[in-house]
């Protein structure tokens, strides 16, 4: 920087450090008397005490009778009324930069293996506006996933947004590791959000795998952490998409799950005073969720195409977040427990997932074998209580006769092992033979 960029900063530092005393703490919240800042800046909170001397990072969450509320990123076992505050008069920032490739980091941007952070990266604000919709490209291109069921029957596009809905225990993760493995994207940015501390080790090491990691960063913020580092985790991971999209990459971005993200914003919600609306939800999620969400996909330098999973409670698709979140995605892809049971993985429902954008991605070849495809497994499903119970006898009806002779094959090129990779081509084309001759292979 030269000098007279210097001086010219002179002007703007502040000198002053603002400091304020904690005067209470109510369950999440912490009450202080000052600083002087503002809704969404950091704050110290530092704690001396014979126990311990530490600092605790805090974010300011609004003000009550001239006072300062505060919501912590860790835990506030050891504040005590006096605890000194001091204000950093700036929101939350990260590093971020290619150096972060193959690594895992919580909410804060520190690594998770407590190795320092590499050289090179550049600080980012976690929170952003979405990008102006009259400066997003149209998606003209199909990303690759890797997936045959998803490549042919739901077509994704660079820079889409997709929601994958399933109950616990369907495959969520299983598939979201099978993507990024296999996806053509330049990156992926995976969040996991409210996870398990057992799965995140789990997830990196045998869904993602060391191929998948060496072109992955893992932003992790456990269900054990509070509210606040798990809506910042939502953040920060978008941030990073952000920043490499900015730099004219296609990021793949992967978020598990949008759910607990939701969960914790209604926890903070609650905890300032919000009334509870849909189900115990405050109005503070549903203003926050389209915020979010919106940040990724195109903009004029480059794509992130998003992949969401929604965690729907009891299986039901209509549940307060499902609802949301659906309604403001590019497209959504329904994971069934039954199929599940039955042994088909990836367990998707084709007949109830769509993808908005493949009536313009795909040729007219593909969009008549992927319907061809769609309308035999309709009619199938349709009879199979009388097929099943003997009620249907063949010949009554040419459609359902071809239905039943082609649905083994329907099945058996939807199911796909976790260690398989199809290019998109070959999946259109599998696709095309199967709906012409009624096989695939």
């Amino acid at each position: 920087m030269k000098a007279a960029q210097l001086l010219s900063c002179i002007p703007e530092i502040d000198t002053f450090k603002h400091y304020g005393k904690v005067k209470r703490v109510i369950g999440l919240l912490i009450e202080s008397q000052g600083p002087d800042s503002s809704v969404g800046d950091v704050c110290f909170i530092h704690v001396d005490n014979k126990k311990t001397n530490k600092t605790i990072l805090a974010e300011v969450a609004g003000f009550r009778d001239g006072n300062v509320i505060l919501m912590p990123y860790t835990n506030i076992q050891d504040i005590s009324p006096g605890s000194l505050v001091e204000a950093t008069g700036r929101p939350m920032q990260i590093k971020a930069g290619l150096a972060l490739l193959g690594k895992a980091i919580d909410s804060l941007g520190n690594p998770l293996d407590l190795t320092p952070l590499p050289s090179g990266l550049k600080s980012i604000p976690i929170d952003r506006t979405p990008p102006n919709p009259l400066k997003r490209p149209p998606i003209r291109e199909p990303i690759e996933l890797g997936v045959r069921a998803i490549d042919s029957l739901l077509t994704v596009g660079m820079g889409q947004r997709i929601g994958i809905f399933a109950g616990s225990g369907v495959g969520k993760s299983t598939l979201l590791g099978m993507i990024a493995r296999n996806t053509n994207a330049d990156l992926n940015v995976i969040a996991l959000i409210g996870e398990r501390g057992r799965e995140v080790k789990e997830f990196i090491e045998h869904n993602l795998g060391p191929e998948g990691l060496k072109k992955s960063i893992v932003v992790v913020a456990t269900s054990d952490q509070p509210a606040l580092m798990r809506i910042k985790g939502a953040y920060t991971a978008t941030a990073i998409a952000e920043y490499f999209r900015d730099r004219g990459l296609n990021v793949m971005f992967m978020m598990d799950s949008v759910t607990r993200v939701a969960m914790a914003q209604r926890e903070v919600g609650l905890a300032t005073g919000e009334p509870p609306a849909t189900k115990g939800y405050t109005p503070s999620v549903f203003a926050m969720l389209p915020k979010l969400l919106e940040r990724t996909g195109t903009n004029e330098f480059g794509t992130i195409t998003g992949i969401y999973t929604v965690l729907v409670d009891g299986d039901d698709m209509n549940e307060p977040i499902a609802d949301t979140v659906r309604g403001i995605l590019d497209g959504h892809f329904v994971l069934d427990r039954d199929l599940a049971n039955k042994g088909q993985y990836p367990a998707i429902n084709i007949l109830k997932s769509v993808s908005r954008l493949m009536g313009q991605l795909a040729d007219e070849a593909h969009k008549k074998a992927a319907g061809k495809i769609r309308d035999q497994l309709s009619t199938y499903l349709n009879s199979e209580d009388l097929i099943n119970i003997g009620a249907y006898k063949p010949g009554a009806s040419k459609e359902i006769d071809e239905a039943i002779e082609r649905y083994p094959k329907i099945i058996s090129f939807i199911k796909q092992s976790t260690e398989q990779k199809w290019s998109i081509e070959e999946s259109i084309q599998a696709l095309i033979k199967l709906a012409e001759t009624g096989d695939w292979v």
